[in-house]
């Protein structure tokens, strides 16, 4: 594996590479979620490039960017062991000038995570173009569960033409249901044990669905209940394209939730 700092070194390299590139943007501290889709794509692609950058233009003021956990060493050894070809770690500086070319998101990146974050989504884009731009990857990698964020680079790469092939990857869990977050490590025990009510209650609104129960009132009633004890900042049924529901359609609907414990944020989901 070799570790690359520079634009121009990331440039020269791109330069020889003439067969399939997977690409996984991270912002380090990995974990076994960020792990399942660089062996996706070292399963999928000739060569996988992941970069590690916390990225400033998509924190707001007093969002936890200093705070946010970094792990530049254990992460090399978790690059190393899935067989990694190239890890890009710039600075801020190497990715950002005083004058920068800015990125709008359309509209729909102002609801749920946007509303609570509004210009989030921006410096999300902003980013995940510039790596893109870099990297030229013929397949990239995503979490579903940033959902929303995923949404909205498909349709960056629909709307500019680019000609990449996002790959969407199924949330991965702890093996009593918690999503996996590089968040998670501000939780208290008290806090964590809490969070499991999370995915139960997505769980059970499955539950639900499956026994042709679509009504989203009688859906979201069922996870409010499951989480009543919970600061639940929202819950959402939307379609693929982020519009609001009335009624659940299957194999088109994404239930999404986010409690806050504090200052920490768990988003959830489950598509239906």
């Amino acid at each position: 594996m070799e570790i690359i700092k520079t634009i121009e070194q990331l440039q020269e390299i791109r330069k020889t590479i003439s067969s399939s590139v997977g690409f996984v943007p991270t912002m380090g501290a990995l974990h076994n979620g960020h792990i399942s889709l660089i062996k996706k794509a070292r399963e999928e692609n000739d060569i996988v490039i992941v970069s590690i950058f916390v990225n400033p233009t998509q924190f707001l003021p007093g969002e936890d960017l200093d705070a946010y956990p970094r792990k530049d060493e254990a992460d090399k050894k978790i690059c190393q062991m899935c067989k990694v070809d190239y890890l890009f770690m710039p600075d801020v500086t190497t990715m950002y000038t005083k004058e920068e070319i800015l990125i709008k998101a359309p509209n729909k990146s102002y609801i749920l995570e946007g509303k609570a974050r509004p210009g989030h989504f921006d410096g999300v884009l902003q980013v995940v173009l510039k790596l893109f731009n870099l990297t030229q990857p013929t397949n990239a990698y995503f979490g579903k569960k940033d959902a929303q964020q995923l949404s909205l680079i498909q349709q960056m790469v629909k709307n500019l033409f680019l000609p990449i092939n996002i790959v969407p990857c199924d949330i991965v869990r702890e093996s009593d249901g918690l999503a996996l977050s590089s968040r998670n490590v501000y939780l208290s025990e008290t806090q964590r044990k809490d969070a499991l009510l999370i995915s139960k209650s997505l769980y059970l609104a499955t539950s639900l669905i499956a026994k042709k129960e679509y009504s989203v009132e009688a859906v979201k009633k069922r996870i409010l209940d499951t989480m009543s004890n919970l600061d639940v900042e929202y819950i959402a049924i939307v379609d693929r394209e982020f519009n609001e529901l009335e009624i659940v359609e299957p194999k088109n609907t994404i239930i999404l939730v986010v409690v806050r414990f504090g200052n920490t944020r768990l988003l959830d989901n489950i598509w239906i």
